[in-house]
């Protein structure tokens, strides 16, 4: 599919950024920042607590069970946000002086997302006087009720949108219950640490900790990092903050083990951690134990206190990895003989693409509908078999497609079509009975040609414009790296320009690697390109036009300059 590159337009020209590289200016000039202070990730420019309605309430709710002895369980998601939000309330609590916590994560094939009433059932076998949600419950109005019915307290704690009707928990704590709210991007485990911070402020008003330690909770800032990466929501200015200081703990040895285990496992150096190593080494591993088998897996690797503890933990997640990598190759082919039977080109593909195959692994679907959305540029919904007639999907979207909100107009447009659904802007999971694909597959197409425009479907590549040559060195290729955190919502910076090819090499039948040299001048740099061998089967022509992320490399000890391609046609 041919791309566009299209320089971006800074949307801040008149930012006035001193000391800042020129290249990198344009670069945050292009994300919108507009002072010199969006760029200052100290902790005392977070959000404070006071901003989440309802926290107040929660906090003294959770600290009357600290104080009182009582016994706290904490129901989690099966995800990374999930996993990395259950072990933060475990220790903080326990830090904080509670004497009874446990954590509950629903297995995804027994009992589905969020705190259901069969999930509360269970808990209850545990006798808590109070439970605490992280990362679900906004939708969990049945299983609130039985919860209350059977005498537990209840405190929730998510990010997610709420549906027409909210739970009546005892407390709830979600930015996304205002429209607007100046921390609508925190993730399910910035949410639960906004929580354990106002805790410990209420706990510290009562004298509670004039006979014991006070926590210090940024202490805990690298499973917020990991979490607020790994559920790819956007880095806005808060969540970079909250980031960037979790990458310095990691970075300074001073994290989790279970992190530390699972960077080592996969070759990574903790003292360079950045947030693509969260978002590409650690979150997926802890994923795949959702995905396949039991989050606890993950759960537990985070919250073991030794580097020999968590090592074995590490490797079992790793494995459920390279099995859940299987799966999503065979679901892949699958999925692209599908289409191919189709007999459609991709222009006449259905604006909102809905697939499904009686043999699809209802773990994996998530990530199919991720690679999907790449491969063809439009909203994906995956559908997998969920039992008892019904059909599990998990949706992935484009920008400027709300999926969670598409899904809704479905819902209210075609009654009793969708049997229930949930998400966000960019990620959302339904329920349909089998029966119902055909006609949803077509609603939802409708939906999105209704939403969409033609122009929205077109592979376009955004790019901070050219480098010149004598700028092409480690000095900015360190600064672009340490200029971080970059991710969702403020991208890591990507510049284009035409190259000559001085040398190539293929690399495992998939990848190049290549020496090149910008048209007319120096210097000769390295540059890798993967998985790009299938657009370039035989050899790389001799002068190119790269779209490229500017990068240090450490190689033996030695740190050089290196283009990582991520586009590459002749020129």
């Amino acid at each position: 599919m041919q791309k566009t590159i299209i320089t971006r337009t800074p949307a801040s020209a008149s930012a006035v950024l001193e000391g800042v590289h020129p290249v990198l200016r344009r670069v945050f000039q292009a994300r919108g920042v507009a002072s010199a202070e969006e760029l200052e990730y100290g902790l005392d420019r977070l959000e404070a607590p006071t901003r989440l309605e309802g926290i107040d309430k929660a906090a003294a709710l959770v600290a009357d069970a600290v104080e009182e002895g009582g016994r706290i369980l904490v129901v989690g998601d099966f995800d990374c946000d999930g996993a990395t939000g259950s072990a933060l309330m475990l220790l903080a609590l326990r830090a904080l002086g509670a004497v009874a916590v446990e954590y509950l994560v629903p297995n995804r094939f027994d009992f589905g997302y969020g705190l259901t009433p069969e999930i509360v059932e269970i808990a209850a076998e545990r006798n808590p006087d109070l439970l605490i949600t992280v990362d679900n419950g906004v939708s969990s109005v049945e299983g609130v009720a039985r919860a209350r019915e059977l005498g537990m307290r209840v405190v929730v704690t998510d990010h997610h949108l709420p549906g027409e009707v909210l739970p009546r928990a005892d407390a709830m704590v979600n930015p996304n219950l205002v429209a607007d709210h100046p921390l609508s991007a925190t993730a399910g485990v910035g949410v639960a640490f906004y929580l354990l911070l106002a805790v410990r402020a209420e706990l510290r008003r009562r004298g509670w900790f004039r006979e014991r330690a006070e926590p210090k909770m940024a202490e805990f800032l690298d499973l917020v990092a990991l979490g607020t990466v790994a559920d790819v929501v956007p880095l806005e200015r808060n969540n970079r903050v909250l980031v960037h200081q979790g990458l310095k703990r990691i970075a300074a040895g001073r994290c989790r083990p279970g992190i530390l285990a699972l960077l080592e496992l996969a070759g990574r150096d903790f003292r360079r951690v950045r947030a693509a190593d969260l978002g590409f080494v650690v979150g997926p591993r802890i994923n795949a134990a959702g995905r396949l088998d039991d989050i606890s897996v993950g759960i537990e690797c985070l919250l073991a206190e030794t580097l020999e503890q968590a090592r074995p933990l590490a490797a079992l997640l790793d494995s459920h990895n390279r099995e859940r990598r299987r799966i999503e190759e065979e679901m892949k082919r699958q999925a692209e003989a599908h289409l191919q039977a189709l007999s459609l080109a991709e222009e006449s593909l259905p604006w909102g693409l809905c697939l499904r195959h009686p043999d699809w692994h209802q773990g994996v679907i998530g990530i199919l509908a991720s690679r999907v959305k790449e491969r063809y540029l439009r909203p994906v919904i995956a559908f997998a078999p969920g039992g008892e007639g019904e059909l599990k999907g998990s949706a992935r979207s484009i920008p400027g497609f709300h999926i969670r909100d598409a899904l809704e107009e479905v819902a209210a447009r075609h009654p009793g079509l969708i049997r229930k659904f949930g998400g966000h802007a960019m990620a959302a999971g339904l329920t349909l009975e089998m029966g119902a694909f055909d006609e949803f597959a077509l609603r939802f197409d409708e939906t999105a040609r209704r939403l969409l425009r033609a122009e929205d479907l077109q592979p376009v590549i955004l790019s901070d414009g050219e480098i010149e040559a004598e700028q092409l060195g480690l000095e900015l290729a360190l600064e672009l790296t340490n200029a971080g955190p970059w991710g969702q919502g403020f991208p890591e910076p990507l510049f284009h320009g035409t190259f000559e090819v001085v040398q190539q090499r293929l690399l495992k039948e998939r990848h190049w690697k290549l020496v090149v040299r910008p048209v007319g001048g120096e210097p000769m740099l390295d540059a890798i390109g993967f998985n790009l061998a299938e657009s370039f089967p035989e050899a790389v022509p001799e002068r190119v036009l790269l779209a490229y992320r500017l990068e240090a490399n450490e190689f033996h000890g030695n740190i050089h300059p290196q283009l990582q391609i991520v586009h590459m046609e002749p020129t």
